[in-house]
């Protein structure tokens, strides 16, 4: 199967499901990974400048971090490959084209935008449309 085939054919199986869960960014510089897997986070990534999380809102809330967004996150159903050509980019586009902003996550068995909390509906709506127009 050439690329482009593929990617209709991984368009086809996108089936994204929306978190009811509301998420946050933040960075925090004097944490340790020990200290931040205590608050539950999704995401965990080390910067130069520290620690940035994903947690869901409610836990900074209680733990009283500073973010300055709220997101949901919409995952694929779709098992794709780390190596797959173009899906985040068809995915990036119409969510572009829809005015939503994405900050994507790759999984090893699953991609996860997470989009403001205010537009979450329509980001999904942009993603079913692309499964419903690649059938």
């Amino acid at each position: 199967m050439n690329e482009h085939a593929e990617l209709v054919d991984m368009l086809g199986r996108l089936d994204p499901e929306l978190d009811p869960v509301e998420y946050v960014y933040c960075s925090l510089p004097e944490v340790t990974l020990k200290q931040a897997c205590s608050l539950g986070p999704i995401a965990v990534f080390q910067e130069r400048e520290g620690l940035s999380l994903v947690l869901p809102r409610t836990m900074a809330d209680s733990k009283q971090v500073a973010y300055s967004q709220v997101f949901r996150r919409i995952s694929l159903g779709l098992h794709s490959s780390l190596e797959a050509v173009g899906l985040t980019a068809v995915i990036a586009t119409a969510l572009t084209a829809s005015d939503v902003s994405a900050n994507v996550i790759a999984g090893f068995y699953h991609d996860h935008f997470l989009v403001p909390a205010a537009q979450a509906e329509k980001a999904l709506e942009a993603i079913r449309e692309l499964q419903c127009n690649s059938s």
